[in-house]
């Protein structure tokens, strides 16, 4: 069933939305980087349409943007982050694209928690730290013709499982679907996917690669 959403119910949903993040204790601060925000509210409309609308309006990256202010970020922000933007699709919404759309910022701010803090939300799990644990399975040696078919479509990991991939030659294109945002892999460059979170592997030439599967959040790629 199509989700009874329309771009006005995206744009009023930013205009509530932020008018509370500008006067939040927590959060407001790391706002004032913000100069024009009608610019930054049409820029947020388009990234919102892409996702739930699939209209493929938003070009940017997000998570560039972000960590180009890396040193303003806490894991706690992102958590109230998130309490504000259920508190407002909440209000503004029907329950099923409320869902949906706290679901998607779920999954944003884990993925902008880990990658920009190197920490899990503290309210969701916890529990899961870095390990040093070696993984469970490691998949054998892809190259561009024997890469499994539906690691290039769009897929997420089972709850509680993350991979590596790690290239050996060549490079490959990852996307994150969820934060719409892409990172070439290349042998100095592994990447690291977190559980349920969309994404997809894009070939962009000669590339050998290999997947390894946890059971907990490793390490970087780098440290392993």
């Amino acid at each position: 069933m199509p989700l009874k959403l329309t771009e006005a119910d995206i744009s009023l949903v930013l205009s509530r939305f932020y008018d509370r993040v500008k006067v939040d204790d927590l959060i407001g601060p790391v706002f004032s980087v913000v100069h024009d925000w009608d610019e930054h509210l049409n820029r947020l409309a388009e990234f919102w349409s892409s996702m739930m609308l699939t209209t493929g309006r938003y070009k940017g990256n997000p998570l560039s943007m972000h960590l180009a202010h890396a040193e303003r970020f806490q894991p706690q922000m992102f958590v109230r982050w998130l309490d504000l933007w259920k508190q407002t699709t909440d209000e503004l919404l029907v329950p099923q694209v409320a869902r949906e759309m706290q679901a998607r910022a779920k999954r944003i701010a884990s993925r902008f928690s880990v990658i920009i803090c190197g920490q899990e939300l503290p309210s969701l799990e916890p529990q899961i730290t870095a390990t040093s644990a070696a993984p469970y399975r490691i998949s054998s040696l892809f190259n561009e013709q024997t890469l499994p078919r539906a690691l290039l479509g769009h897929h997420a990991l089972k709850p509680g499982t993350w991979a590596v991939v790690r290239v050996e030659e060549g490079s490959i294109l990852y996307r994150d679907l969820d934060a719409s945002s892409s990172t070439t892999l290349k042998p100095d460059m592994p990447g690291l996917v977190p559980p349920e979170i969309a994404h997809s592997l894009e070939l962009t030439g000669p590339v050998q690669l290999r997947v390894e599967f946890y059971d907990r959040r490793p390490l970087e790629p780098h440290q392993n």
